[in-house]
């Protein structure tokens, strides 16, 4: 794996965050990162060029999606993900483990994978770990993560064991099936709100993470206060010198809260599926762009963002075209939305780089409504 590795360049004194370079096939990865989601090979009514203008460094895509359509053939025959949709910098894949457990009401899961009906069409399918890999390998992803079994909230400690033990020995399979060394398996620890599972998750994933790990099974309900106590718990049992993916993940508050956690990599549908709602990221919070507030105000979503749309719209206009059904609003505001995020993730790691990232996040976190964070 010699076209992989990550190296720390500076650890926060009083934190832990860090700030790092991880190197892969299609390019460095500054981080801490925030990483757009491209679910179907596109990130919702963004061109590769406006992802270019928002500074993202990698974006996702994801297996299950792409597997029931277009089809992993199709995609490999395009030559790979990076060729079919036009982006030249590093992807990640997920492995559909989350969107079986999300999407599909009618599955049934055993030792040896996962039958569920499409969310499409209803038509039955069946994945083993071995075929999602084979899945992965096909979409030519750079970061490709292990086949899991997510559990919700609240879920009961036989539950988490019982997934944790499939999590487990799927992992073992993706393994021992995955050859292709232009591609980095992630495993992804799991074991819910439960610390004793989680720390028997992190031993078992451990040997198999040679250059990164995932935590999943957060941000599926729980409130915020418990994944930071869960964050908190696992950042000294986790491999201390490879990158660290907190999976689904992505308000401002989340973000700062993540990086100084150790979290390096952070991903979510969450700016862009907001946007398409009329709501906007800012400094201080969540702006409802859509509301009758915003009519005649001829100001920028926020007056010191650097992004297309704060140069060039105003709140009216975004707010006359989100309540008109016009494409374009959803567009202006998934570009903000990201770059709002991208952005933090920069400014974090300049403030690791210069020694002060304590201080950044207690005065971000002093101006950010802490009422207005809940999406």
């Amino acid at each position: 794996m010699s076209e992989f590795s990550y190296e720390i360049i500076k650890e926060c004194s009083h934190t832990h965050a860090r700030a790092g370079i991880f190197h892969t096939p299609h390019g460095d990865i500054e981080t801490p990162i925030f990483m757009p989601v491209g679910t179907q090979a596109t990130v919702k009514g963004l061109k590769p060029e406006d992802l270019e203008g928002v500074g993202a460094q990698i974006i996702l895509s994801n297996t299950y999606h792409l597997y029931l359509r277009p089809g992993q053939e199709i995609i490999k025959q395009a030559g790979g993900l990076h060729k079919f949709m036009n982006w030249n910098k590093p992807i990640l894949t997920d492995s559909g483990g989350f969107q079986v457990f999300s999407l599909s009401k009618l599955r049934k899961i055993s030792d040896e994978g996962v039958e569920f009906r499409s969310h499409i069409n209803g038509a039955k399918h069946f994945i083993t770990p071995e075929k999602d890999m084979e899945i992965q390998e096909a979409l030519g992803a750079d970061i490709i993560m292990a086949f899991d079994q997510c559990t919700e909230a609240g879920c009961s400690y036989q539950e988490a064991v019982d997934a944790m033990r499939v999590t487990k020995i799927w992992l073992e399979r993706c393994f021992k099936t995955h050859t292709n060394e232009k591609q980095m398996l992630f495993p992804i620890v799991q074991g819910n709100m439960f610390k004793d599972l989680r720390k028997e998750c992190v031993d078992y994933c451990t040997p198999y993470a040679k250059c990164g790990i995932a935590i999943g099974g957060l941000s599926v309900g729980e409130e915020k206060s418990v994944m930071y106590d869960i964050l908190d718990f696992l950042h000294p049992l986790l491999p201390q010198t490879q990158p660290r993916y907190l999976m689904g993940v992505g308000s401002p508050d989340c973000l700062i809260e993540g990086f100084s956690r150790g979290i390096d990599m952070m991903d979510c549908v969450l700016p862009t599926r907001i946007a398409r709602n009329g709501t906007a990221f800012t400094k201080k919070g969540k702006m409802v762009v859509k509301n009758a507030i915003y009519k005649d105000d001829f100001r920028p979503i926020e007056d010191d963002c650097d992004c297309y749309t704060c140069k060039n719209y105003s709140r009216a206009y975004i707010r006359h075209l989100i309540n008109a059904g016009e494409m374009l609003g959803a567009e202006l505001l998934s570009i903000h939305n990201l770059r709002n995020l991208i952005k933090l993730a920069h400014d974090s790691r300049q403030a690791i780089l210069g020694g002060y990232f304590k201080d950044f996040k207690e005065e971000y976190l002093a101006n950010y409504d802490l009422s207005k964070s809940n999406f």
